[in-house]
């Protein structure tokens, strides 16, 4: 089945396609003297010992990090005092939770918590302050408070209708004039309907009715939540990367007269002490990434560490996924398509380091598995540059049926699991096949989110047409009524990738980290393309995030 674009149905080919190549049989592994032995290669040769044919190139400007700058960034938030303040804050939380006693301030709670980046130390805590919530049906004709509880309750996976909001619609089943002003309750509405599914019409609506009275009271808004309520606008909460989100809400926070002080606190130290984990990890990379000769022997490849491990921030920002960042950084790093051949050596060693890794810690085979996406990759690169050789213009159907693959989305997401350590020896099979779908709509996202960042200078050079391309050629539109389609097929997609996570029975941070990758492609090509022209709002972002810490 093909894309109808007037319904915009899903590629099922791709969903399909995608669930088949995760569902792979390991290989027996040899036995030698009582203990398993996983063949794999070694490599002994150097990359700067191979020739490298000159090919076209970007032009894109050199890295604006100096791998010295990076050796040389130090915070005192490694310190053991403050790791143990953070234990005694994150106490002082877990009681602030329990105390809360109606569900009006425990969804506050739980909201700006989840906001601040901390609740990943709360989980037990908030599980059961939502439990009460879900329990609690009370009504009310508060619509702030009804958005909020519907949002939350379906963020944690929770089953409630969309039928809570008919109170605030009229008989003809629109919303109702009296609620048109009231700013609070208008956004809260707007961030509760982008969590909505597929067939959900009456949620549809209350985002077109939202989005049109916010739009129109926002001129006349100040300070805080003039900004929270533009922010919105271009970026609903749902589909922020969380990292960033942090940064943005302890400043807000901090400004409010309502504000905690324990969990200002907690905010501001634990993003200080992630920062710090960071900085580590950083540092590792920078000699790994030196190491390989790339910058010197391939002068045609984007020099993209820093932005790189953006988007392995991105995916898994807590504090205790430090090897999950490494590794699908370098998984990044390696997977340029411009220079597959030649990467081959950093392929096989980094893939290598891997299987050993999963082989000596949990007993787990991941080699047909790495192998697959890898050639899955190159399959899709190997179609698009048949297009580019030949010229050839393919339709948005096709283009789409092959770049949800090569955009590299299932390739990082099955490098996440496996490096996560949510899959063990008895469900591999079973967790990847049961991600499939999940895989598939978030790197539908991350591809449209890519093409809209980085259309105009790929048609300017002449790349492969892409999804904007695709539409302009295909419809006989503007590039500004292209760019609108693509937009609906990412909240299409969405949508989509809502159904997925409700029903997923996956661990959450696993389902989370796929979410991140459709929320971290958004952050990185909101203004452009984050990774080719990282100067500006990413040079910024990476600031935050790696550099600056709060003052606490």
């Amino acid at each position: 089945m093909e894309l109808t674009l007037a319904s915009l149905s899903p590629l099922a080919f791709g969903a399909v396609n995608c669930r088949k190549n995760f569902a792979l049989a390991p290989p027996r592994m040899r036995i030698k003297q009582g203990r398993s032995e996983l063949p794999y290669l070694t490599i002994t040769s150097k990359i700067d010992e191979l020739q490298v044919t000159e090919r076209r190139s970007a032009n894109y400007h050199p890295s604006i990090w100096d791998p010295k700058f990076i050796e040389s960034l130090s915070t005192p938030y490694t310190s053991e005092d403050f790791s143990n303040r953070l234990e005694d804050l994150k106490e002082e939380a877990k009681r602030l939770i329990k105390d809360a006693r109606d569900t009006s301030s425990r969804l506050e709670l739980i909201d700006s918590i989840q906001r601040l980046g901390v609740a990943y130390h709360l989980e037990e805590e908030i599980k059961e302050a939502i439990d009460l919530v879900h329990l609690d049906d009370t009504t009310t004709d508060d619509l702030f408070t009804t958005a909020l509880r519907f949002r939350l309750l379906r963020q944690h996976g929770y089953s409630i209708s969309s039928d809570v909001f008919d109170k605030f619609r009229s008989k003809d089943g629109r919303f109702m004039d009296g609620i048109s002003q009231d700013i609070a309750g208008l956004l809260s509405l707007y961030e509760a309907s982008h969590l909505g599914v597929e067939g959900e019409d009456d949620l549809e609506e209350a985002r077109r009715f939202s989005t049109m009275h916010l739009k129109s009271l926002v001129g006349n808004l100040e300070g805080d939540l003039a900004d929270q309520v533009q922010q919105s606008l271009e970026v609903p909460l749902h589909w922020r990367m969380p990292r960033l989100e942090a940064r943005n809400f302890i400043d807000i926070y901090q400004r409010r007269n309502t504000k905690n002080s324990v969990l200002l606190e907690l905010a501001k130290l634990d993003y200080n002490l992630v920062q710090s984990v960071y900085q580590k990890e950083l540092k590792e990379l920078t000699r790994w990434w030196t190491d390989l000769g790339f910058k010197e022997n391939l002068s045609f490849s984007r020099d993209r560490l820093m932005e790189n491990y953006l988007w392995s921030m991105g995916f898994t920002p807590e504090l205790h996924f430090s090897k999950c960042r490494i590794g699908l950084t370098k998984f990044i790093c390696i997977f340029f398509r411009q220079y597959m051949k030649i990467c081959y050596l950093a392929i096989y060693n980094f893939a290598n380091e891997m299987v050993y890794d999963a082989l000596k810690d949990h007993g787990l085979n991941i080699l047909p598995y790495i192998r697959n996406q890898w050639v899955n990759l190159c399959a899709a690169y190997s179609i698009e540059m048949q297009w580019f050789y030949s010229g050839h213009k393919p339709s948005i159907d096709e283009y789409l049926g092959n770049a949800w693959a090569s955009v590299g989305g299932p390739g990082m997401m099955t490098h996440v699991y496996l490096l996560m350590d949510c899959v063990t020896k008895g469900n591999l099979n079973d967790c990847l096949d049961q991600a499939s779908n999940l895989f598939y709509w978030s790197s539908f996202i991350t591809r449209l989110s890519d093409d809209l960042g980085t259309s105009s200078a790929e048609i300017a050079r002449g790349d492969v047409a892409k999804s904007i391309e695709c539409f302009m050629i295909e419809k006989h539109v503007s590039e500004e009524q292209a760019r609108d389609q693509v937009g609906q097929l990412i909240s299409h997609s969405w949508k989509k990738l809502n159904e997925e996570s409700a029903k997923s029975s996956l661990p959450k941070s696993a389902i989370n980290s796929t979410l991140n990758m459709a929320r971290t492609a958004q952050c990185i090509f909101q203004f452009g393309d984050g990774i080719g022209t990282s100067t500006g709002v990413t040079e910024d972002r990476l600031t935050s995030f790696i550099i600056k810490p709060f003052d606490i």
